[in-house]
């Protein structure tokens, strides 16, 4: 990262014409009283080459290092990344930033950090529309923003550009919540192991593809019949697996188990063990739940690929993985749920979130609720 000690005396800069060109000279002086010389070129009138000179001299008097002018943005960008944000994200979050920040230096990384002005962002979303969806841009818009948000805390530019540009708006992605019925129907398609225990988890506790992967057996007091999320397995872009804690306290949660549940995972388990018993494995080897049975972790586009196949053959087409998640929110709804246990289920960060969410069920469970509401004091005015 651009973080130089030069500082020049107050006023020390002048300028000059060459040719039909103008240039800026500013003297600058590091704190072990070196001098060096930062030339500026290529101003066709002399407004334009004071103009510039009052804006370096301008960032000399607030203490900003004037050699970020000659630091490309993609630099600062990837240097920001693994020398500050690394030490601070999670694995999974710090690959996500990476394949982010090689779009943007491909569009912006050469364009110096004290130069770069919102119409270069506008362009360059409008330039990735092409290729990906808004949502994904807006990724990209918030990792500029707290890149050039550190950027002004540090003193190498004056403001942040991207809070000035408001990335594409992405449309809101329609959840499609099976019913009791495309319940049932997606499970009879689904006669094969582990796949069969794997959606029927998924659709039973609402947990999200990354916690059951990384599921251990330690996780579970099938006889209790509980679950603890404590963790969330990911596949890096490089191939590799990473266990990361959840992001927030709510994260980390524990979930009562269905009786069939139990059930179904105990013959999960049970097969498990033949199969390691059978491939001579140590048992402490296989401890994912889901796992292959020599103990490596389920790729999770297999899973997602596998809940593409049966949906297609169940007739359930537009359905994704993730609506698993919000069928068991809900069906739990339907079911006359407080909202607060479902939230804590799902394990959001608040529950005015998962009221966000499904807003759009509760009017019909209030009208649902009164009615049953005016039928208690129907049958009370009868026994009274």
């Amino acid at each position: 990262m651009a973080t130089g000690n030069s500082k020049p005396r107050r006023g020390r800069g002048s300028i000059i014409k060459r040719g039909s060109f103008y240039s800026i000279i500013v003297n600058l002086q590091d704190n072990s009283g070196n001098r060096t010389r930062k030339w500026e070129s290529g101003f066709t009138t002399k407004r334009q080459a004071e103009n510039r000179l009052g804006e370096l001299l301008t960032q000399i008097e607030t203490g900003l290092n004037v050699q970020a002018s000659h630091t490309a943005f993609g630099q600062f960008l990837n240097e920001w990344l693994e020398r500050y944000v690394s030490k601070r994200v999670r694995g999974s979050t710090m690959d996500g930033y990476r394949q982010r920040a090689k779009h943007i230096v491909d569009g912006l990384g050469d364009v110096s950090i004290v130069d770069l002005r919102p119409d270069h962002l506008i362009e360059y979303y409008d330039s990735k529309l092409l290729n990906l969806s808004a949502s994904t841009i807006t990724k990209h818009h918030h990792l500029i923003v707290d890149c050039l948000s550190d950027a002004v805390k540090w003193n190498l530019v004056t403001r942040n550009v991207g809070i000035a540009v408001e990335p594409p708006r992405a449309p809101k992605k329609e959840m499609k919540a099976l019913s009791v019925g495309e319940t049932h129907r997606f499970l009879d398609n689904c006669t094969t192991e582990p796949w069969r225990t794997i959606f029927h988890t998924l659709i039973w506790t609402g947990i999200r593809r990354s916690e059951l992967l990384g599921l251990q057996w330690n996780d579970l007091d099938l006889d209790m019949a509980l679950m603890t999320i404590r963790r969330s397995l990911v596949r890096l872009q490089n191939g590799t697996y990473v266990t990361d804690e959840p992001k927030t306290s709510s994260g980390a949660r524990s979930l009562d188990l269905a009786p069939s549940t139990c059930l179904i995972l105990k013959q999960h388990r049970a097969g498990q063990e033949r199969d390691v018993e059978l491939l001579g494995i140590p048992p402490s080897q296989a401890n994912f739940v889901f796992g292959h049975p020599d103990g490596t972790p389920r790729t999770p586009s297999t899973v997602t690929q596998q809940f593409r196949r049966i949906a297609s053959r169940a007739g359930l087409s537009g359905v994704r993985l993730h609506d698993l998640r919000h069928t068991h929110a809900s069906l739990m709804l339907q079911q006359g749920t407080d909202i607060k246990t479902i939230s804590t289920r799902l394990g959001h960060s608040s529950v005015a979130f998962t009221m966000d969410t499904y807003a759009h069920l509760l009017p019909g469970m209030q009208k649902a609720a009164m009615e049953k509401f005016e039928e208690a004091f129907a049958v009370t005015g009868q026994n009274s």
